[in-house]
């Protein structure tokens, strides 16, 4: 194993009380400091110190982190790169907060993407030794952990060549406009055994469409739009299951107007899993299996 999974989002927000609340109360992160503009969350069942990060100062993406397994792979992906043509800078450690040394990588999509071996750990909600199954006090959502995010650019194409050839990366599905040109508008990359790690989109280049967390089932998918309900949430989409990666979900936007996504099912991948493709014609049953439409914000509303 090299990238092990998705380690934290950074994103700009417009007020951080407000954000604060929505990732606290409405999601149920663990809050876990500020340091200088930042403040720091964390999923209960995640145990490094934090997985999301919010700014003040507008919105979208910062950057994001994927965890690796060594400096080995480090060295090595940094050499990759070098030989496929992506900038790329060494990171001391702290230079991100709690984050130890790493690989900053400035991807042909335009974001930032932080490669790192270290974070400090602070363990989960449970501990270690005789645990419970789950915490005790319940809050928001009670999400226990960032899952996996899709971002934008000019060039997906070029970005998952990327990924694959330098970073290990696999391909789980990916959407084409049609089989005479097959080019690509979006694909769906995994590291682990997750149906994805992260995605990419044909878009304005730079640009964040969204970053989901984990919930255990369906029934807490349903219970995550009755939260929405109460706390005036605003919901783009669901809950629906998607086609591409037959998970089940919802999508909604924090206060500056980031969208997250609460997600859960899908299926496991492996290296050898055959890669899954669909066609543009076939998107809005892609995207939802069960209302087979697509609303206009999904498709134009970027961060």
């Amino acid at each position: 194993m090299s990238v092990m999974r998705l380690g934290y989002v950074h994103v700009r927000v417009t007020d951080l009380d407000d954000a604060s609340r929505h990732y606290e109360k409405t999601l149920g992160l663990q809050a876990m400091g500020q340091q200088g503009p930042c403040r720091y969350f964390k999923g209960w069942d995640e145990f490094d110190h934090h997985s999301v990060v919010i700014e003040e100062g507008g919105v979208g993406l910062v950057k994001l982190g994927m965890k690796v397994s060594s400096s080995d792979d480090l060295a090595r992906f940094e050499a990759n790169l070098a030989r496929f043509g992506v900038t790329t800078e060494r990171m001391a450690a702290g230079e991100s907060h709690k984050v130890g040394e790493g690989l900053r990588v400035f991807l042909p999509t335009g974001q930032t993407l932080e490669l790192y071996t270290d974070m400090e750990y602070v363990g989960n909600e449970l501990g270690t030794f005789n645990p419970h199954a789950v915490i005790r006090d319940p809050r928001g959502l009670t999400v226990p952990r960032l899952d996996h995010m899709l971002i934008a650019g000019e060039d997906p194409a070029l970005t998952e060549r990327m990924f694959t050839e330098c970073l290990d990366f696999h391909v789980s599905e990916r959407l084409i406009t049609d089989i005479e040109s097959n080019d690509l508008v979006a694909t769906w990359l995994f590291a682990g055994q997750t149906s994805h790690d992260i995605a990419l989109i044909k878009g304005e280049q730079g640009k964040l469409h969204h970053f989901a967390f984990w919930l255990e089932d369906w029934q807490s998918i349903l219970r995550a739009g009755d939260v929405f309900a109460y706390d005036d949430t605003p919901v783009d989409y669901g809950p629906t299951r998607h086609g591409i990666t037959r998970g089940t979900t919802v999508y909604f936007f924090d206060p500056a107007g980031n969208r997250n996504e609460v997600f859960t099912g899908s299926y496991r991948c492996y290296a050898d899993t055959p890669t899954i493709t669909w066609t543009m014609d076939t998107f809005p049953r892609a995207l939802s299996a069960l209302q087979r439409e697509v609303n206009e914000s999904f498709l134009t509303v970027f961060t």
